[in-house]
């Protein structure tokens, strides 16, 4: 099953904070694709109620809908048809490419692909298979694991977890496949892995083990435990970079 009407577009694009320590984010895209919803939404209502407003309207005018908004113009029918179709088709192709597309689901693993403002971002992602809190029944928001690929920015297979809470400032999280372990450093509700030379390893260890542990604490002193199954994963990258070369 895919979560692309749930994905937290924050997580999908998180790149590495700079040397400077102040981090990139997805506002302007966050920005950009609810207006372009809600407009593409009121232009399509707009337009399916154009007939009704013309009951009286002859069979030949019926098939230039726009021709009741300007009476003066019904000599123009077929001008006006498409000036109307223009302000709906595309804020709404545009809003196609910003929401995320489900290439596959492979396992436990879906990959997507987006096109934010014409750049391709591909990404597989997975929810925790089971997920515990110390202590017991703490609310936390959902968490979700990505390896994201983003050309224009030459970032291949780029970690990063989203755990649901602020977590505690200056503390790592911890990820662990087996007997391997990797660090990851944290800020606000994301995790990244801490040293760039273990992204590849941790990605290979990915693609062989049966799962990973993410454990992590909040800002209130909340210990996590998600573990996510990583069945399907190594299909879900092969399809992302089919897809995002």
């Amino acid at each position: 099953m895919g979560y692309s009407s749930a994905i937290p577009w924050q997580g999908l694009k998180r790149p590495r904070p700079h040397k400077t320590g102040s981090p990139m984010t997805l506002l302007r895209f966050s920005q950009t694709v609810v207006p372009l919803l809600l407009v593409s939404t009121f232009a399509i209502s707009a337009q399916a109620q154009q007939p009704a407003t013309a009951p009286a309207a002859t069979a030949p005018a019926a098939t230039a809908p726009a021709a009741s908004a300007k009476p003066k113009a019904a000599a123009k029918p077929a001008a006006a048809k498409p000036a109307a179709a223009k302000p709906a088709a595309t804020p709404a192709a545009a809003a196609e490419g910003e929401q995320p597309v489900l290439l596959g689901q492979f396992g436990d693993w879906g990959a997507y692909k987006a096109t934010p403002g014409g750049k391709a971002v591909c990404f597989a992602l997975a929810k925790p298979a089971s997920a515990v809190t110390e202590p017991a029944g703490r609310s936390r928001d959902p968490s979700y694991m990505f390896v994201s690929t983003r050309p224009s920015e030459k970032v291949k297979n780029e970690i990063s977890a989203i755990v649901g809470f602020p977590q505690k400032p200056g503390a790592d999280t911890s990820a662990t496949i087996g007997a391997d372990k990797f660090a990851m450093y944290t800020q606000n509700d994301g995790a990244w892995v801490k040293n760039a030379a273990d992204e590849a390893k941790l990605v290979d260890a990915m693609r062989k083990g049966p799962d990973l542990v993410l454990r992590s604490e909040s800002s209130r002193g909340t210990k996590t435990t998600d573990t996510y199954s990583l069945k399907g994963l190594a299909q879900a990258l092969d399809k992302v970079a089919e897809e995002c070369r």
